[in-house]
């Protein structure tokens, strides 16, 4: 599996390496002997990029990249090492590109503003969010976005491993969100909710006896009413965002 890959000293070392390659004395080579000019490190990580943008991480392979960039499979390796590493470098170079806003206002208007530019970016990426970061990528990308989303907790009243731990809940929310709305989206296919309802609708009435699902059938009815839809990502999201919010606003009160 990808992660496991991940996890080996060697692939960390090497990922290290790449990561941080400006900010070395002597930065890693990248391309061999016959290599094309015009082929970096840079651009690799970009053509990868883009590739598991169009197509997903699954269509993303060193031999596929190789192919779209006109070179050899093994051209290829001599300037990522291997595919675990080129994920770390593809994390982190989305983290460095991507533009962040100020936080202004309430650290609870702050916290909001991360939340939804970290949404922005998976959902531009949904890629993204199928790689696991329980070990992260550690190059200069994500350590400037750690900063800054660090600071929307700045005046909350929460004590530093509580703010670490805050920022982890709000990202894994935002991670989960975007994966159940990409989820949905590639569920609802061509069927809009008011013509799947319109078609489902009829069926459950004849079989489904509110007397037997008296919450299910009082609360779902009001909800679907009240939102057009069995599940909307939107308000889904929304919501639980600010009952995180509330419960960040008691822990610091207590």
């Amino acid at each position: 599996m990808v992660d496991d890959e991940r996890t080996s000293a060697e692939v960390t070392r090497r990922s290290l390496e790449l990561l941080w390659r400006d900010h070395l004395d002597a930065p890693p080579a990248g391309g061999g002997r016959g290599r094309p000019r015009a082929l970096t490190i840079d651009r690799v990580v970009e053509a990868a990029v883009d590739l598991a943008d169009a197509e997903g991480l699954e269509a993303m392979t060193m031999r596929r990249l190789a192919t779209d960039l006109g070179v050899r499979a093994m051209t290829l390796y001599t300037y990522v090492p291997s595919r675990a590493v080129l994920l770390d470098l593809m994390l982190d170079a989305v983290y460095a590109r991507t533009s962040r806003p100020p936080l202004t206002g309430p650290w609870q208007e702050r916290v909001r503003t991360v939340a939804d530019g970290h949404r922005a970016i998976l959902v531009a990426h949904p890629w993204m969010a199928a790689v696991s970061t329980a070990r992260p990528p550690l190059g200069p990308g994500v350590f400037t976005t750690y900063e800054h989303e660090l600071g929307a907790f700045e005046g909350s009243g929460l004590d530093d491993l509580t703010v670490d731990d805050a920022l982890s809940c709000v990202l894994s929310f935002v991670r989960t969100s975007v994966r159940e709305q990409v989820t949905a989206e590639a569920a609802r296919g061509d069927q809009d909710d008011e013509a799947w309802w319109a078609s489902a609708g009829p069926l459950l009435a004849q079989v489904v006896d509110p007397a037997a699902f008296p919450l299910a059938s009082r609360i779902g009815s009001a909800a679907g009413e009240a939102r057009g839809s069995a599940h909307d990502p939107e308000h889904a999201y929304r919501f639980g965002l600010d009952a995180l919010i509330l419960a960040f606003e008691a822990l610091a009160a207590r």
